[in-house]
């Protein structure tokens, strides 16, 4: 019994700490696996290992660019959250970027061959600090905590009873079913989320939301493979784009007021 009572313990102490909030969309979430600061410092650690394994760009042109896209879309957040953003150009030819608890930003040059111009730049930018500001990664953080300790029990409760060899079954085939039925949906409903928080960032900083069609249309034309949607982190593309659409004209609004307030970037 001392597994069993071994896993309870864990999944009643993981539980403890979970609490529920709102994410900026009205969605329900469960967080709490870390804190704030265990957050922050994981992603400062990431962000360095990120820069200690992969080198960053020369181009001082392009890293200027980057950062200005990246100020202008940080000045929109809640007080407290705009100031100190870290960014990085890494040199990488793959069309991608992140965002970090703790302010950090990732750029891979590659994404300057779907991102073509500003516009398109904040929108990849915009859903990357989308995640961060909808607090995603606690969030996946928890549910990959109770995933773990759930499935701790079940193995320690089948063990306790068949034997060690029936434990080790239902964790390798429990974990598959974790996967796929719990951390991966929570990850396509997350970059859901994260478009539409970003696609509203860029456009209260003064950035064409509408360019957020066309930089995912760029990105699906050079995207040689792609896996089923059951199967992988990001909506649908099909889907994906119709989202973007339909919101950009409800943005085209507020994308006025902040061109008429004087939110204009200039960053290339």
């Amino acid at each position: 019994m001392k597994p069993v009572l071994l896993a309870l313990t864990i999944t009643l102490a993981v539980a403890a700490c979970a609490t529920t909030t709102t994410s900026p969309t009205g969605r329900r979430q469960v967080v709490g696996a870390v804190s704030e600061q265990e957050l922050n410092q994981l992603g400062a650690e990431a962000f360095a290992q990120a820069k200690a394994q992969t080198p960053q760009s020369s181009n001082a042109q392009q890293t200027a660019y980057v950062r200005c896209v990246v100020d202008s879309i940080t000045r929109q957040l809640p007080a407290g959250s705009q100031a100190g953003w870290e960014v990085a150009l890494f040199q990488k030819d793959e069309p991608n970027a992140f965002a970090l608890p703790g302010g950090k930003v990732g750029v891979y040059t590659g994404i300057f061959r779907v991102a073509q111009n500003q516009d398109q730049l904040a929108a990849v930018i915009a859903h990357e600090i989308g995640h961060v500001i909808s607090n995603h990664h606690n969030e996946r953080i928890t549910r990959q905590a109770n995933a773990q300790t759930g499935l701790g029990i079940i193995g320690a409760l089948i063990g306790a009873r068949y034997g060690e060899g029936a434990a080790n079954t239902v964790s390798q085939y429990g974990g598959i079913a974790a996967q796929g039925l719990i951390l991966l949906p929570n990850n396509r409903t997350q970059e859901g989320e994260a478009d539409v928080v970003g696609q509203q960032l860029m456009a209260r900083a003064g950035f064409d939301p509408r360019q957020a069609v066309n930089l995912w249309q760029n990105m699906i034309a050079t995207s040689q493979s792609r896996a089923p949607e059951f199967l992988s982190t990001h909506p649908d593309p099909a889907s994906r784009l119709s989202e973007l659409e339909r919101r950009a004209s409800g943005l085209m609004s507020e994308y006025q007021q902040a061109q008429a307030a004087g939110r204009r970037p200039r960053c290339g």
